[in-house]
């Protein structure tokens, strides 16, 4: 893909290309702030990252020397891969980032610098595309459906809107900003991209309608300042990725660095459940009332966020990491593989709103029951800890053990997970 940039079909396998100034903008503006040593250590190549390499995936057909950078062992027969630019499922994305970054980590280890910047190139281009405004909705690329829901002007009325969305000739800059390590192995690190990705792509659907608007609107200083807020987004995943390879390539870790990733709060995470980072219908419950799963919040009612709020010992506390969830609707969490041992939450009902319910509130991993607690509305909030050692897949159940399904507010609150 493409990010913020123009598109245009080739005749031969119907697929999208781009090419622009915003993927190389975006990559020169993450690298600008990498630490001095890293900058030293790429030498000639950190330029040809920005210059190049960032552009890999988008031209696996006409530079054919690179494109097998861009290419994964599994699928052997696929030149042009649709997983570096549109983000699908999470199993099948992580897979992606892990595997790349671990051919640009053993590229380094291995005195390959070219070899690994080029790999890093294609790490960069695939943030960049999942944070791109003109890839925020699924299916529709090309914004014909939302094209329905939002009719343009005259002028933009036959006009497909992705290229106008993303295209652009700008600067982007993050001064300041200082990357932030993902992990020390390459499972952890590449799981933990994968959540920052979904933060910048929760980012850019907030500029999508904007830009549109902009564009409709004949605003081109709008719709720059929409598509930088994305674009300065990107950068900082980006930056963060490209530090967190080097860091691994050379294995060179702060020691307060290490310290700050022992412990991963989940409670902002997005399960398995909220395909495509929405709930879809089907994940929607009835009880305590019609609604979904929520970070940070508790309906009341299901029309009015209030804080999560807990029993703890003789005093309630409020909680911000936590998730509200409904009855028999399950939050799946992928883990990655040899880097978690332990994960606790704590779980209770809303001392108020949930005074009268009755829930089981149940851990499992990869199917099996870890470790479950069944707890009234009157109680105190009840600390879960399990072994997570070799799981894949956390899940967190709630079933109703009561009569009045009605207050069961039930709540996770700070789920974490503990480093092994």
């Amino acid at each position: 893909m493409k990010h913020f940039v123009t598109f245009f079909v080739f005749a031969v396998p119907s697929l999208l290309f781009g090419w622009g100034q915003p993927h190389h903008a975006i990559t020169r503006g993450a690298l600008e702030v990498l630490p001095m040593w890293q900058k030293e250590a790429l030498g000639g190549e950190l330029k040809q990252l920005g210059d190049n390499y960032c552009m890999i995936p988008d031209n696996v057909f006409t530079d054919k020397e690179n494109a097998k950078y861009a290419k994964m062992e599994s699928v052997p027969n696929e030149v042009y891969l649709k997983i570096l630019h549109l983000p699908t499922q999470q199993p099948e994305y992580l897979e992606a980032m892990r595997y790349f970054m671990e051919k640009a980590v053993a590229a380094w280890r291995e005195g390959r610098q070219g070899d690994a910047a080029r790999y890093m190139g294609t790490v960069c281009h695939q943030i960049e595309d999942y944070g791109s405004p003109s890839h925020t909705v699924p299916g529709d690329n090309m914004f014909t459906l939302l094209q329905q829901f939002l009719p343009p002007s005259e002028v933009m009325k036959d006009q497909l809107m992705h290229g106008p969305i993303e295209n652009g000739d700008f600067t982007v800059s993050i001064e300041g900003y200082k990357p932030a390590l993902l992990g020390t192995t390459v499972n952890e690190a590449a799981w933990r991209l994968m959540h920052r990705v979904h933060e910048e792509i929760i980012n850019a659907r907030t500029t999508t309608v904007p830009i549109m608007q902009a564009l409709y609107a004949g605003d081109q200083e709008a719709v720059v300042r929409h598509q930088l807020r994305a674009a300065e987004m990107d950068a900082k995943v980006v930056a963060d990725a490209v530090y967190t390879i080097l860091c691994l390539g050379m294995q060179r870790f702060a020691a307060e660095e290490q310290e700050m990733l022992k412990e991963v709060p989940i409670g902002a995470f997005f399960p398995l459940e909220a395909a495509s980072l929405y709930y879809p219908q089907a994940q929607f419950f009835s009880a305590p009332n019609w609604g979904h799963a929520r970070s940070g919040v508790i309906l009341a009612g299901g029309n009015k966020a209030v804080p999560l709020e807990l029993c703890v010992g003789f005093s309630k506390k409020e909680f911000q990491n936590g998730v509200s969830a409904g009855m028999g609707k399950p939050l799946t969490f992928l883990l990655p593989k040899d880097v978690y041992g332990r994960f606790r939450v704590l779980a209770g009902l809303h001392p108020e709103l949930g005074e009268k319910g009755r829930v089981e509130f149940t851990v499992s991993g990869d199917g099996k029951v870890l470790t479950s607690v069944t707890l009234n509305g009157t109680d105190n909030a009840k600390l879960m800890e399990c072994d997570v050692s070799g799981v894949t897949e956390l899940q967190l159940g709630l079933t109703s053990r009561g009569l009045d399904g009605k207050s069961n507010y039930a709540i996770w609150a700070e789920p974490t997970l503990i480093k092994k």
